[in-house]
């Protein structure tokens, strides 16, 4: 029986006692996590996050530099691009990399907490904790499996070298392949960047798209749940507007993504010859489309909160209607004594206490995040993408404009 399924048996039908060990991770579990312990790149909760990045960033990019160097493609060569001027390469392993694996520990610290407060709070109902525990259960046993990662594996080396070969890898003479015909020679440090270096790269961030149906498939199975909701809770959202604030713990992967889409426009831009302009609309989709993947998901609440806002417009509407109809014959039809003082009663109080409640209820939102949450995930998503500037203008004409905003 699990921590939940105890609690649930053990506890009252109103109080539920908080867990007090973390009983889902959407990160810490699968097969490499499994090889980050063994190898103590890990601990249990992801411990030692520096000597992780580092390991792995070394691995996947320290061999391209030896080896291009061995090959004379470091810096010169009769090659278009050479390794130390391949941007998208270097934002790849050098910023991109090292974030998703930060977005594991922030994605740990803020989901746990999250998925106790639930319960803590009173939000899921004591009938349903076993649901919740066979969610987490549920969850966790597809996070483990081993025949996930290796279809990822397989995925990566038919597929993922195809589509890197045939639309991200440049057609012309780089420090990593020299095109002939229709084929590509590589490189010897193309070979460990077309068979190391991407796969690597491309399993982590698959893992990451994996991670966060699995958070999608978890928030769906626990909005069926009948959760016990506020109408008058002041975060706007029922109660659990702490699971928009969760979304926030996704910011080292949307700024991984940003970077990403940076470094392939920079590359195209600098190597390729299109326009910096010509990217619009690929980047607004693009930053709209993780918006819409990370913030998307809290919309499966909307029904239950939509339920709970005219529940309790019912509710508090009948109460206020009987507050004020006593009040009105106390106060206003004569009914009150007349050494009764209407300054300082507790009856004008108590009338201004149910007029906010009832306009916090008016105020409730149909998505547990509010707009301030959308336009700073979204600058976060798009702030890799401000340094593209610098293709099209100097420094100092950045600067310049800059300060004609500022001050006209």
């Amino acid at each position: 029986m699990t921590t939940i399924e105890a609690q649930g048996a053990t506890e009252t039908k109103t109080t539920v006692s908080p867990i007090t060990e973390p009983d889902f991770s959407l990160v810490a579990g699968g097969l490499l996590f499994r090889i980050f312990r063994q190898t103590h790149l890990s601990g249990p909760t992801l411990e030692w996050l520096k000597r992780r990045a580092l390991v792995i960033t070394l691995i996947v990019w320290l061999p391209l530099l030896f080896l291009s160097l061995i090959d004379g493609h470091a810096l010169h060569g009769a090659i278009r691009i050479p390794f130390l001027r391949d941007i998208e390469a270097h934002v790849r392993f050098l910023v991109a990399l090292p974030l998703l694996i930060v977005a594991e520990v922030t994605v740990q610290r803020r989901i746990g907490p999250a998925v106790r407060d639930l319960i803590s709070r009173g939000i899921v109902t004591t009938q349903d904790l076993p649901k919740l525990a066979a969610a987490i259960s549920s969850a966790t046993r597809i996070r483990d499996s081993f025949a996930t990662e290796a279809l990822m594996i397989l995925f990566i080396y038919s597929f993922g070298l195809w589509f890197w070969r045939t639309q991200i890898a440049l057609g012309t003479a780089t420090w990593y392949a020299i095109p002939q015909a229709s084929h590509m020679n590589l490189t010897l440090a193309g070979y460990w960047y077309a068979y190391i270096s991407i796969p690597v790269f491309q399993f982590i961030l698959l893992r990451w798209y994996f991670r966060l149906w699995l958070w999608i498939r978890f928030l769906w199975q626990v909005s069926r749940l009948k959760l016990r909701l506020r109408a008058s809770h002041p975060d706007l959202a029922g109660g659990i507007g702490f699971l928009g604030k969760v979304s926030y713990s996704f910011c080292p992967f949307l700024f991984a993504q940003g970077a990403l889409l940076s470094g392939l426009i920079a590359s195209r831009v600098l190597y390729g010859g299109r326009t910096l302009q010509s990217f619009k609309i690929e980047a607004l989709g693009y930053v709209g489309f993780f918006l819409l993947v990370v913030l998307a998901p809290l919309a499966l609440f909307s029904p239950l909160l939509l339920h709970t806002e005219h529940e309790g417009r019912a509710k508090y509407g009948s109460l206020a209607n009987q507050y004020v109809s006593q009040f009105e014959q106390k106060w206003l039809e004569g009914s009150t004594p007349g050494t009764e003082q209407l300054l300082g009663t507790a009856d004008i109080q108590s009338l201004a206490d149910l007029a906010n409640s009832y306009a916090v209820i008016r105020q409730m939102r149909l998505v547990p995040f509010g707009l301030d949450d959308v336009i700073r995930l979204a600058a976060t998503t798009a702030a890799p993408l401000l340094p593209l500037g610098l293709i099209v203008f100097s420094p100092s004409e950045l600067l310049s404009s800059l300060i004609k905003v500022l001050f006209r």
